[in-house]
């Protein structure tokens, strides 16, 4: 695992200088918009896959439910005009929030010739700044479930890690997670709870692996509460299973779809 890079030890040589914070009605509009905050550390958390960790004040006064995502603009705070200072929005899941401490970790997929926000991730140095919007979403946990089943691919790993941290202390998980590689795989809470399968070259659209993952599970006769998320079409796979396999109520079953083959805008 790549070291991280931090605020701390660092000098005008390796951390990029900060031109001075923009001023006036831009600046106040900015703030209505979204919230500021100062990127202070990044790391290779597993292959393809960053961590950047926000600090600031203003973070101390968010709340954020396990599960939730942040709206990150991609563009430069200082930049001179209002669009280069937003830039593209993209939405990434919270991976640690800390209120008290004024810090929170995103984990961004960043893979080289990429998008906006990969690049964005792929970029980002402590002492920059960036903006966002939320907490925000409705795909979170569940805290008084019986149980609780995880299932997804790498873009589901944030939220759904984010999650497994909160469950409360004795209360069961299962899980079903899916990655191309084991370096892919991120360092999930309770992960000795959980099944992992490879995909390798395989497409994680419409994964019959993971289905079969799910499957094999050997969950309760009751329903719990399961959190599917990542590619649109595995998740109703996965969705249909609980449902008409095991008898599962659809309300027990929330899902999250990220993405799917040739369709944007998708969180």
């Amino acid at each position: 695992m790549a070291q991280a890079h931090s605020t701390e030890g660092t000098t005008e040589h390796d951390s990029p200088a900060r031109p001075g914070r923009s001023r006036g009605v831009g600046k106040m509009i900015l703030d209505r918009l979204s919230v500021e905050a100062e990127i202070t550390e990044t790391e290779q958390i597993a292959a393809g896959m960053t961590r950047v960790r926000l600090s600031g004040d203003g973070l101390r006064k968010l709340t954020c439910t396990p599960g939730q995502q942040l709206r990150v603009f991609t563009g430069d705070p200082d930049a001179s005009s209002m669009r280069g200072r937003l830039g593209d929005l993209r939405t990434y899941s919270v991976w640690h929030f800390d209120a008290d401490a004024g810090v929170l970790d995103l984990c961004v997929m960043a893979h080289q010739n990429a998008g906006p926000g990969a690049r964005w991730a792929l970029a980002a140095r402590p002492g920059q700044l960036v903006r966002f919007r939320g907490p925000e979403g409705s795909f979170t946990l569940r805290p008084d479930a019986a149980y609780h089943l995880f299932v997804g691919e790498e873009t589901a790993s944030v939220a759904l890690g984010a999650m497994l941290a909160a469950v409360p202390a004795g209360t069961p998980v299962y899980g079903a997670i899916e990655t191309a590689t084991e370096e892919a795989r991120l360092p999930l809470p309770r992960a000795g709870e959980l099944s992992f399968v490879l995909r390798g070259d395989a497409s994680a659209a419409a994964s019959a692996l993971l289905v079969d993952a799910v499957r094999a599970l050997d969950l309760p006769a009751e329903p719990g509460i399961a959190y599917v998320a990542g590619e649109a079409r595995t998740i109703q796979l996965v969705r249909e299973h609980l449902v008409r396999e095991r008898g599962w109520p659809r309300r027990s079953v929330l899902t999250k779809p990220f993405w799917t083959p040739g369709k944007t805008g998708m969180e």
